[in-house]
């Protein structure tokens, strides 16, 4: 069955269409005051730090950024080791490598994709050891400092917090979540006995708004959040080439300032995200039921409530799903094809494949489906009946397999 119409894997206009005024009005206030105007700015980090339940937000020029300069401000220095997963953009691991520290993985949890606090813990009881002289955490083989860990809250979901938390607390080390992809995702913490925004629960936090991010810029951009005030004036000073006043250096910096056109946009965007969220997952629960029979379905435990950045599905016939929805005029996307640690920027490392059969057991069946606020139940119920469709089929191709295997 092919689709009248082609399903686009995101739909980059219609919400800007449905928000053309507001945005236009943002454009002739930035226009007034030559794109310069650092209320637009200050409005748009007072009115997100409010949204992810935080005291501060700081807004820079990407995600990317916004992780580099998080990691610096939170203290992570030049041949440290930083921990994260290997099942993420390269995006996380760049920002790491570009502060002069060295990543290094864990393997993920198989069901949320996010990282496995178990193999956390066994990672830093068993390949690190604490300094008597010094109380630091040092890693056995590669004698350098182990001091942060970066989990990932990837496709829209936040990784399992309490016990990542708990860990970090016992070897006084750094956290910095990944949220890039999580923004208005919530965790119910038990230590707490409450829910908890994602980009509120470690020293900082790292959010993208590129164009692509359902509550994206139209441009790039990004943000630090944090409850602590001087983490958060070390980003504002390394934002700005390292200005701690107009002319004077305190340090080193970077040129990464939110521009306020970006900005503005951002704060229009910010007022619909409830509602955005809200339908992105009852358009999650709509496939849930419509997929649960056909592939593996995204999982979302009870302490969780995902805000499905991307649906991402799992089946053993990954590639020839792909392009059996491809011939239907269905957009899809793979997240991630290639594990960082089997990327060839990252060989340095000394991984292989099969160091972290997890994650590589999830790249080769994950498929992102067609997923956005504006997607229609039509437009689901299509892109299901493609997928069943695939499903009866290579089945019946199986079954005629075994019966010709029978034969001989």
């Amino acid at each position: 069955m092919q689709s009248l119409l082609p399903i686009p894997f995101v739909d980059l206009v219609g919400h800007h269409l449905e928000l053309q005024e507001e945005l236009l009005s943002v454009f002739r206030t930035a226009l007034r005051t030559a794109f310069v105007d650092p209320s637009m700015i200050e409005d748009f980090e007072r009115d997100f730090s409010k949204y992810c339940e935080t005291r501060y937000c700081v807004g820079v020029g990407s995600g990317t950024d916004a992780l580099r300069l998080a990691l610096v401000a939170a203290g992570v220095r030049s041949d440290d080791v930083v921990v994260t997963v290997p099942n993420t953009s390269r995006a996380t691991v760049e920002a790491i490598s570009q502060t002069g520290a060295r990543p290094d993985f864990v393997d993920i949890d198989p069901r949320s994709y996010n990282m496995d606090w178990i193999k956390l813990q066994e990672y830093l009881e068993s390949r690190c050891y604490v300094d008597e002289a010094t109380g630091k955490l040092f890693h056995k083989s590669l004698q350098r400092p182990v001091t942060a860990v970066v989990p990932v809250h990837l496709y829209g979901q936040m990784a399992d917090m309490d016990p990542i938390l708990e860990i970090i607390g016992q070897y006084n080390l750094i956290l910095v979540e990944d949220a890039c992809q999580a923004h208005g995702a919530e965790y119910f913490s038990n230590n707490e006995k409450r829910w908890k925004k994602a980009g509120s629960m470690g020293t900082a936090a790292a959010f993208s708004f590129s164009p692509r991010q359902y509550s994206g810029a139209c441009g790039e951009a990004g943000a630090v959040t944090t409850n602590d005030v001087e983490l958060a004036q070390r980003v504002r000073m390394m934002r700005d080439h390292g200005q701690d006043r107009e002319h004077y250096n305190g340090a080193v910096g970077y040129n990464s300032k939110l521009d306020s056109l970006q900005a503005g946009i951002l704060q229009i965007k910010l007022r619909h995200l409830p509602r955005w969220t809200k339908k992105r997952r009852e358009d999650a629960f709509c496939y849930h039921g419509l997929l649960a029979s056909a592939v593996t379905i995204p999982y979302e435990p009870s302490w969780s409530r995902a805000v499905y950045h991307m649906y991402a599905i799992r089946t053993r016939d990954r590639d020839q799903l792909k392009s059996h929805l491809s011939a239907g005029n269905i957009a899809t996307r793979i997240h991630y094809p290639v594990p960082i640690h089997c990327q060839k920027a990252y060989r340095n490392l000394g991984y292989k494949l099969g160091d972290f059969p997890v994650t590589e057991e999830v790249a080769s069946g994950i498929l992102s489906l067609p997923m956005y606020p504006h997607l229609e139940f039509s437009q689901q119920y299509l892109v299901a009946q493609r997928v069943l469709e695939f499903g009866i089929r290579t089945k019946s191709r199986e079954s005629r397999c075994h019966a010709l295997s029978a034969l001989h």
